[in-house]
């Protein structure tokens, strides 16, 4: 049995369909999502979200951060972005590392907070610099 894979941005449902299988980039680690997983929201890191029917990758996608919902029939995914791969621009991801590394450079490193997120920035900003290579 398929579970249904929705991705919605604050904006628009991006993506709703059934898969066999979806594996996201959970913060801890890439997690698969099989029809009766355990509940759970997890956060996502940057990354790329593989869709699955049977044993082959049908469509991927960057995401540059967000949450996962999972229910055992539901994989609900909150991002601001999902791109399809073919769309990633690898002058555009390297551009971005540019950016997230100099934001990095100049930020209040006394601020966990402030430099938590620049940190998560620099890590989303490789990922979509691998994704796109």
């Amino acid at each position: 049995m398929p579970v249904s894979l929705e991705i919605v941005s604050p904006e628009k449902l991006l993506l709703s369909r059934s898969v066999d299988m979806v594996v996201i980039p959970a913060s801890e680690g890439d997690m698969g999502v099989l029809e009766g997983h355990a509940p759970m929201i997890v956060m996502l890191r940057g990354g790329t979200i593989d869709l699955y029917e049977g044993d082959k990758i049908v469509e991927r996608l960057f995401v540059d951060g967000g949450f996962a919902e999972v229910t055992p029939e539901r994989c609900t995914v909150l991002a601001n972005n999902a791109i399809p791969i073919a769309e990633v621009n690898k002058a555009d991801a390297e551009r971005r590392l540019a950016e997230a590394e100099a934001a990095y450079t100049a930020a209040d490193k006394t601020d966990t907070a402030v430099e938590d997120a620049a940190t998560d920035a620099i890590q989303s900003a490789r990922a979509m610099v691998e994704a796109a290579g």
